[in-house]
């Protein structure tokens, strides 16, 4: 066996080579294998068989907390589920508020004064009374709106007006002359 070695450049240490060996004449040829005979190809002739371990303390502590914790991760994932489009509803208004604020039209931010004003008033006068704090500031604002807007103002009081009538009619004064159970209000018990 001879081994030679030789010096030059790194670089031809990349390079890469094809060598062509053929057999010597002298030598009698190999007996082909057969790719069954290769044991790279052999299946084990041995059945196998799968075996489950037994499970350790850590595991079977971590499986009693995951079915204690199922409930709740439940309830967590169902009230997750039914908020998400009602807070990216809300996002989604938000966005949509501050867009508009950023291009609001000329005169909206003193208009948008005056209505807060008037909602201050109303809650300086309604001092004392409880249902005062709850009439006089909407009211108030309503009132200052509605100089500023006056068509959507007389829009909504029209509106209010028909679902106030049909709320009266419908449910209160139908409602309570109609039951049959009443027998105070019927005309031949007085």
């Amino acid at each position: 066996m001879l081994i030679q070695r030789s010096v030059g450049p790194a670089s031809l240490g990349l390079l890469t080579l094809k060598v062509y060996a053929a057999p010597k004449k002298d030598s009698p040829p190999p007996n082909p294998m057969k790719i069954d005979e290769l044991s790279v190809y052999s299946a084990p002739m041995g059945k196998s068989k799968y075996v489950e371990e037994p499970r350790t303390q850590l595991e079977e502590s971590i499986s009693q907390l995951r079915h204690y914790c199922e409930p709740y991760t439940r309830w967590c994932q169902e009230t997750s589920s039914q908020t998400k489009p009602k807070i990216q509803t809300l996002v989604q208004w938000g966005l949509d508020s501050y867009e508009y604020l950023q291009n609001a039209p000329p005169g909206f931010f003193p208009r948008l004064g005056v209505i807060g004003f008037a909602g201050l008033v109303g809650l300086l006068l309604a001092r004392g009374s409880k249902v005062k704090k709850l009439v006089y500031p909407p009211g108030f604002m309503g009132l200052a709106s509605s100089i500023y807007y006056p068509q959507q103002a007389t829009t909504f009081v029209q509106v209010s007006r028909e679902k106030l009538h049909d709320w009266v009619v419908e449910d209160l004064w139908k409602g309570s002359f109609q039951k049959p159970g009443n027998v105070k209000n019927s005309p031949g018990n007085k």
